[in-house]
């Protein structure tokens, strides 16, 4: 099979509706079948599983880089992906290659024409042979550790067929609440469902009632819950260069000065929920090194989170998609682009999104705002609705419409000063989009 027809065998199993007509635990005996048809590669793995409202992509970026950093071969599982999507299965950094991607969906492709022809499973989808695929290329690759991120919620998460070392939870917050619930607690035991008998949990989950639930779910399966805030400690401060060091004093040492490489207060909490896996990983026999967790978080790189790609004017790729992620933006903004003039946004959403809550919270700090839609005009929220929505929660704030992200984005830096702010956001399929034109005019 050639790149382009796996491409599109794969492709083809994106469905965005909910499958309503399936009861939820068929979800996972599905992707269970597909493992152990191709011979349960997931079981040869050892995991570290993270999951998360917020923060979990980027303290799995963190965590991944300390084991690399310690020479280790790693595996890392992200999702969605920015612009290419080899880019959600990495070894040591690097993207499946397109041959290796090819060869791996020539492999998976009979079992999943197979299922296909069994009308009690159903077709297997995008996200599951995304991680079937992420299995199988980390094995063949004599991945040492794999760290996977969960792509949504966490009980019934095509990733959860696993058994990992530890069991990693960076936040909760309001996001896909059709598909995980409405309240913190609902959304908090989706999320838990990734805890297994007797795997230890390291909780970033900072609200009483939600770490309280892990705290029982944690118990009933045999396991301890090491609590950020509670077990684990941590203050920043700003250097001259304003860059964020984090101080940091667990139960088993009181760290060095720690450089983080990723901007925000709220890194600073993924990066304490990374160091906490790492002292749990080491009582595992894992060896990591102190100066490999110093590196790994000092030279981390994560795009399109908060990343400042030009400081005059200063330029920000931010993929800010919920309401937590939206305030985690404006403080990291405040804390580290204090004394900009005019800030202007570059914004699209996705229509599944709280988008009113998020244009609210943006309102309290952006002038202007380039309202846009991404390529993928079925999920984008019209920028016209945008623009009514943005009247009635920020009326004081200026606007302009703009029918495509590139348009928004050369009219926005056609119009900015040497001592301005242009933050693009909203979506990470807006950031994708715009994020290499960006970079190419330096």
């Amino acid at each position: 099979m050639t790149y382009d027809k796996a491409i599109a065998f794969w492709f083809g199993r994106i469905n965005y509706e909910v499958r309503s007509a399936l009861p939820n635990d068929l979800k996972l005996e599905r992707m269970r079948a597909l493992l152990r048809a191709l011979g349960d590669p997931h079981e040869r793995l050892r995991i570290v599983h993270v999951t998360g409202t917020k923060g979990k992509g980027s303290t799995c970026a963190m965590l991944a880089n300390i084991l690399q950093c310690s020479g280790y071969c790693v595996g890392l599982f992200t999702s969605p992906h920015l612009v290419h999507v080899e880019e959600r299965m990495q070894v040591n950094g690097v993207p499946i290659t397109h041959t290796e991607l090819a060869a791996l969906v020539t492999q998976l492709a009979p079992i999943v024409e197979q299922m296909e022809r069994t009308a009690e499973l159903a077709s297997p989808t995008f996200f599951e042979l995304s991680a079937a695929l992420c299995f199988l290329h980390f094995v063949y690759r004599r991945v040492e550790v794999a760290v996977i991120e969960v792509g949504l919620g966490g009980r019934y998460d095509s990733t959860n067929v696993c058994n990992p070392l530890l069991s990693v939870m960076t936040s909760i917050g309001f996001d896909h609440m059709a598909q995980l619930g409405n309240t913190l607690e609902a959304i908090t035991y989706e999320k838990a469902g990734i805890i297994k008998r007797g795997v230890p949990v390291v909780s970033g989950v900072m609200q009483t009632g939600p770490q309280q639930l892990i705290a029982d779910i944690a118990k009933a399966n045999g396991t301890a819950v090491v609590q950020i805030g509670r077990d684990v400690q941590f203050q920043t401060t700003l250097d001259d260069d304003a860059r964020q060091v984090m101080h940091l004093v667990t139960p088993h040492c009181h760290w060095p000065a720690l450089m983080l490489g990723l901007l925000g207060e709220h890194q600073a909490a993924n990066a304490a929920v990374a160091v906490a896996a790492v002292e749990q990983l080491r009582r595992m026999g894992l060896s990591i090194p102190d100066e490999s967790v110093l590196t790994g978080l000092r030279d981390v790189h994560w795009p399109a989170r908060v990343e400042l790609v030009s400081i005059r004017p200063a330029i920000v790729i931010d993929s800010a998609h919920n309401i937590p992620s939206a305030e985690a933006l404006v403080k990291a903004l405040q804390q580290a682009l204090p004394r900009v003039n005019k800030k202007s946004v570059v914004f699209a959403v996705s229509s599944d999104k709280q988008y009113p809550e998020i244009l609210g919270i943006l309102g309290a700090y952006f002038d202007h705002f380039y309202l846009t839609q991404y390529r993928n005009n079925t999920r984008s929220v019209a920028p016209e609705k945008l623009a009514e929505v943005l009247v009635e929660v920020a009326p004081w704030r200026s606007y302009s419409i703009h029918q495509s992200a590139s348009e928004a984005w050369l009219t926005a830096r056609d119009n900015v000063n040497v001592d301005d702010l242009i933050c693009v956001t909203g979506s990470v399929f807006l950031a994708g989009e715009l994020r290499n034109l960006i970079l190419a005019e330096g």
